[in-house]
């Protein structure tokens, strides 16, 4: 086991950062192209890119990074090569089939040796990066087939059944998680080999596992910690990031146990910044949902920035969707952007967090965070 960081001081020495990156969704929006087209046609994939770019330089200038290229984002890619159908609806995100009947069907599926460079739908997509290096050559191409955290694969695989399997079987359950998570990193080996990357990265490694939300508390050091251990000393002797939305305050404390040095929350509506400060002393980040614009003025979008930085957020983040690309939420984005940039500055001017707080309104303050995300 690493050891783990010296905590004290650690959010004080992140100080505040911010991001607004892009994703496909912008492009969708901006040129009509549907998903499911981008999604399983290479051809539909290379319009996307060379109509989107021009019209999203048009409306977001430079400050705003364009998409990188990839083939499609499909996060159930490793679920595929295990078995796995892909479902490609009209106007909708990928989904998969269910495999596993059973905790015994998992464990026995898992035991099988696995050739990922030949499974499921992988030689298509390596066939699809293809087509992509070819059109846009000279260009770097991202393989976006990719591998879902241990506990979202176990749900993945056995649907509700895991939340009954801890309970009926927790010896199997954990034969089970294990294997999985062994699983997830073999093919995560496989992707380094595919991009010409060490399987152990020297800087760091960001594990994203919403469905760890979902075991209980008292479930975490039994089912949980172990495979979030195992995954980072497996890919990772630097930085331990760790995205998990929808954690209770009670989780909080225990993402010191498994050593990380960076939390993001993504969307969680039951915690927020003063909470994520009270319960652990994680530096961590604070997203402004693509949705949440539409809520909000251009004011209460920049007090939003202000109070999470004043409350303890050592980053704020958003990403360009489909949504922001229309009406007056490009304005909002540019707000936030504004209101980024001065906590940054004041900060590094040497401001305390309760400096930038006091640009708050008594309104902002009675609303972020009692009343958020209403």
């Amino acid at each position: 086991m690493a050891e783990k960081p010296d905590y004290d001081g650690l959010r004080e020495k992140a100080g505040f950062r911010w991001s607004v990156s892009a994703a496909y969704y912008a492009y969708y929006a901006l040129t009509g192209i549907p998903i499911k087209d981008a999604n399983t046609r290479p051809e539909a994939m290379i319009e996307l890119i060379r109509q989107g770019r021009p019209k999203f330089r048009e409306l977001w200038g430079d400050e705003i990074p364009m998409p990188g290229i990839s083939t499609p984002a499909v996060s159930y890619g490793h679920l595929n090569t295990l078995g796995a159908g892909l479902v490609f609806p009209e106007g909708g995100e990928v989904n998969y089939t269910r495999i596993c009947g059973s905790l015994g069907d998992g464990i026995r599926l898992l035991k099988r040796p696995v050739d990922f460079r030949t499974a499921g739908m992988v030689p298509f997509y390596l066939n699809f990066r293809e087509r992509l290096r070819k059109a846009f050559p000279g260009e770097n191409v991202g393989f976006g087939f990719s591998a879902q955290g241990p506990m979202t694969t176990a749900y993945c695989l056995r649907d509700l059944g895991i939340f009954t399997d801890v309970y009926d079987d927790p010896n199997g359950t954990k034969e089970f998680l294990s294997l999985i998570t062994e699983s997830v990193l073999d093919y995560r080996r496989f992707l380094a080999d595919l991009n010409g990357h060490p399987h152990v990265s020297p800087t760091g490694y960001k594990l994203y596992d919403d469905v760890g939300s979902m075991f209980s508390v008292s479930m975490w050091p039994e089912f949980v910690l172990p495979h979030y251990e195992r995954v980072f000393e497996a890919s990772t002797t630097g930085r331990r990031a760790a995205h998990i939305e929808d954690l209770r305050p009670e989780h909080l404390p225990l993402l010191e146990d498994v050593g990380l040095v960076d939390f993001d929350p993504g969307i969680s509506h039951k915690i927020n910044p003063k909470i994520i400060r009270q319960r652990c002393r994680v530096p961590f980040g604070w997203r402004m949902g693509s949705f949440h614009y539409a809520g909000l003025t251009m004011q209460e979008v920049e007090e939003w920035v202000y109070q999470a930085a004043a409350d303890g957020a050592s980053y704020v983040f958003t990403t360009v969707e489909a949504t922001m690309c229309q009406g007056s939420t490009p304005d909002r984005v540019k707000a936030f952007m504004r209101a980024a940039k001065k906590v940054e500055q004041m900060m590094k001017e040497g401001a305390l967090r309760s400096d930038v707080g006091e640009m708050v309104s008594h309104a902002g303050r009675r609303r972020f965070w009692d009343r958020w995300p209403q």
